[in-house]
């Protein structure tokens, strides 16, 4: 059986058309760690940045099923933004919190992985696993497991 294509571009831009047809503003939770991801990075805060892209707010605006791009003024200074999907954590309406956080996919899942692997050094990767229980233990999944794990919802 061939794998299922992931469900949040379709869902994203549902949740865009639903938000913008009941004349409410649409907010992107957006993970600025995820690898691709362009973005003021003087406005990431804990890892997120929040984005306003209702059509008064962005100009250009395209989402494809592998990423939204759009051009939008940060401070007056007109900047190229482009979230990959793996990327987009979050869509809600500003006024009354409407809207989903999307599920961690195992297409994005694979592609963070693969990526965590091809940074590591091939020293590294070669080298003998140490009997020393600090450094038997990867850090790197404890750090973005925690980084994930502070969005709540708010009602």
């Amino acid at each position: 059986m061939k794998p299922i294509t992931p469900n949040r571009p379709y869902l994203l831009r549902a949740y865009y058309e639903w938000l913008m047809d009941n004349h409410l503003t649409p907010h992107v939770v957006v993970d600025a760690f995820v690898k691709g991801t362009q973005v003021p990075q003087q406005f990431v805060k804990d890892g997120q940045i929040v984005l306003n892209i209702a059509t008064g707010a962005v100009v250009n605006l395209h989402m494809t099923n592998d990423a939204v791009e759009f051009n939008a003024r940060f401070g007056g200074v007109p900047q190229n933004v482009f979230l990959p999907m793996a990327s987009i954590v979050a869509i809600y309406a500003r006024e009354n919190g409407a809207g989903t956080v999307f599920d961690m996919e195992d297409a994005y899942m694979v592609e963070d992985e693969l990526d965590e692997l091809s940074s590591v050094p091939s020293s590294v990767k070669s080298e003998e696993p140490s009997t020393s229980p600090d450094l038997a233990k990867p850090s790197g999944s404890d750090d973005k497991a925690k980084r994930r794990s502070h969005l709540t919802v708010v009602k």
